[in-house]
């Protein structure tokens, strides 16, 4: 008998932590939220400048929740990319100007790239603003040319499908010249460029 009224006792004591524990999650991950938005605002502003504010929307959040089965079924070499964050921004009218979608590629050579991808919409085409770099750490010299105009500016301003790595000389909007000698990183932002216009188009900004 003893053993059973121990057991119910346990059995309560970790319904009431767990119960806790959820209260103390559903209270907090707003907070937690917003303190992201607030510490990656420098590079959302500075992929669209015109926006004055950046909201968590909880239908988004949602989808960014389930964002890897969508990935999954996109036809991109995109298995090592996930969908970190996403928020609409605002400008000072209240009018919608575009979506930020945090993206990250596990495929960089000094480990995970993750970037900020600015989306407009234009009509009903989706428009990559451009990109800014919230976490990175590749070779100095090589890989950390990834952060610098000449590489990142490539993707500013491009409606296209997808992009697509060349080491030829990029030619058409959807190329993107790979940095000489770190094919590896170049590799990285691209796809994790291409799964945050994915999801953009597919989930986020879908018509």
């Amino acid at each position: 008998m003893a053993k059973i009224k121990d057991a119910l006792i346990l059995t309560a004591i970790t319904l009431i932590a767990g119960l806790l524990l959820g209260g103390v999650y559903e209270l907090t991950k707003e907070p937690i939220a917003q303190r992201k938005i607030e510490a990656n605002a420098k590079a959302y502003q500075a992929i669209l400048p015109d926006a004055q504010e950046f909201r968590i929307d909880e239908a988004l959040s949602g989808k960014v929740a389930v964002s890897e089965t969508l990935l999954g079924q996109s036809g991109l070499p995109l298995e090592q990319v996930t969908i970190d964050n996403a928020v609409y921004a605002y400008d000072a009218s209240g009018s919608l100007t575009g979506l930020i979608v945090e993206a990250t590629s596990k495929e960089g050579y000094g480990g995970a790239v993750k970037v900020a991808v600015g989306i407009q919409e234009n009509g009903t085409e989706k428009v990559v603003a451009g990109i800014d770099f919230l976490e990175i750490n590749e070779t100095a010299g090589l890989g950390m040319k990834a952060v610098e105009p000449a590489f990142k500016d490539q993707f500013q301003n491009k409606s296209v499908e997808s992009f697509e790595l060349t080491k030829d000389g990029a030619v058409e909007d959807y190329q993107i010249n790979a940095i000489s000698g770190a094919t590896r990183t170049s590799n990285a932002v691209t796809n994790a460029v291409n799964g945050a216009l994915y999801f953009a188009r597919e989930s986020a900004l879908k018509q």
